[in-house]
């Protein structure tokens, strides 16, 4: 089957996560930069991979990439590139950009060419002078960092944080994509237990069942590319007949979150539930300062409020304090919290972070703290992030 460069997007700072995603599906020659993952692939392995990715933003189809230091070589190098392999004639396409550290600056400038160089290319290989683009959707992107123009279709449709289970979510909800990268940087396994004692939606939790029962984060979902008359229905109809057969059924987890609102437990279970582990996960209301812990290994992974969730810095410096007195002497649980608040450390009295992580929750800017734990069974400190 024909070979074809894939590019899989990313939030800045999980490349490591998502590069790890791609070796398990078993892509090797992984091109690694900031924000994305470049790889060979096949037709085929389209669906496989806009399946299965849990961390990765989006799954594009890379059209072509030249330097673009003026309009003329954008549009004749557009131009160039084979859209009618993919676009049919009755296709629905969309051009977005972006532009850094370029001499073509203007974003609309550059989507405006684009779009006029694949419209002509398409009338001359349909003989037509109108399209109605009635038919599937083909997005088409076009990237211009360092004057290198990078031209792609979007297989994905819609972010793949988009499970669709998150019927409900609260303020500042964390995106499904970072929450199973959350999951996936710590030392948690479906046998070990786990608590987020501010779940908010439950996105957290959810994600991390659906890594223990090996849940493909795409299963219940469309995406563009599925319409697509040049990747076979057969592929896409195996693809997830096989993802069906990889869930696990029998299987129990620990898995507990709390919240004080009320409302976020109610939405925390809807959302479960309609991930396929509503009963993988006990959901209970209950404030951070009356949490009691007396099993002496865990896991606790959580996205703290800050500033948009709890404006009120009495508040917050109330739970700080609480969490700390609750697990600043649990040597035997990893602790590991996103949070803007850069003070956070000072509040946490067991020990200065083992690692910290920026990352970003949308356009928030965030750092993951890191506490890593005694291992279970053992008086000896977990030392590496898995990575």
């Amino acid at each position: 089957m024909k070979k074809i460069t894939l590019i899989a997007t990313l939030t800045f700072g999980l490349e490591a996560v998502v590069k790890r995603e791609l070796q398990a599906l078993g892509f090797d020659d992984l091109r690694v930069s900031n924000g994305k993952v470049e790889f060979d692939a096949t037709v085929a392995d389209i669906p496989t991979v806009n399946l299965w990715l849990r961390s990765a933003d989006r799954v594009l189809l890379k059209m072509g990439e030249f330097e673009a230091k003026d309009f003329d070589t954008l549009y004749e190098q557009t131009y160039a590139l084979p859209w009618e392999n993919w676009i049919t004639e009755e296709g629905k396409f969309t051009v977005t950009g972006a532009s850094v550290k370029s001499q073509l600056q203007s974003v609309r400038s550059c989507q405006a060419i684009v779009k006029k160089a694949v419209v002509e290319r398409l009338s001359e290989e349909y003989d037509t002078d109108w399209f109605e683009e009635s038919g599937p959707d083909f997005p088409i992107k076009v990237s211009v960092l360092n004057d290198l123009a990078t031209l792609t279709l979007d297989t994905s449709g819609s972010g793949l944080n988009r499970r669709g289970y998150r019927k409900q979510a609260g303020r500042a909800a964390i995106k499904e994509t970072l929450a199973a990268a959350l999951v996936q940087l710590s030392f948690w396994n479906k046998e070990r237990l786990l608590i987020d004692p501010m779940c908010g939606s439950g996105t957290i939790l959810i994600e991390a069942a659906m890594i223990g029962r090996n849940i493909a984060p795409g299963l219940n979902r469309e995406f563009a590319s599925e319409f697509w008359p040049g990747i076979p229905a057969k592929a896409w109809k195996q693809a997830r007949s096989h993802a069906r057969s990889q869930v696990k059924s029998d299987l129990e987890m620990q898995l507990f979150g709390h919240d004080v609102d009320e409302e976020s437990i109610y939405a925390s279970k809807s959302n479960a539930k309609a991930a396929g582990v509503g009963k993988d996960i006990q959901f209970e209301k209950k404030d951070v300062r009356d949490l009691w812990i007396d099993q002496e290994h865990g896991i606790v992974i959580s996205n703290f409020p800050y500033g948009v969730r709890m404006g009120n810095f009495k508040e917050l410096n109330k739970l700080y304090i609480s969490f700390n007195q609750t697990f600043k002497k649990k040597k035997g649980w990893s602790i590991y919290v996103l949070t803007a608040d850069k003070k956070f450390p000072d509040y946490f009295k067991r020990a200065q972070p083992d690692r910290t992580r920026k990352l970003f929750n949308g356009t928030i800017e965030v750092r993951y703290y890191q506490y890593f734990g005694e291992r279970p069974g053992s008086q000896v400190k977990e030392q590496e992030t898995p990575e």
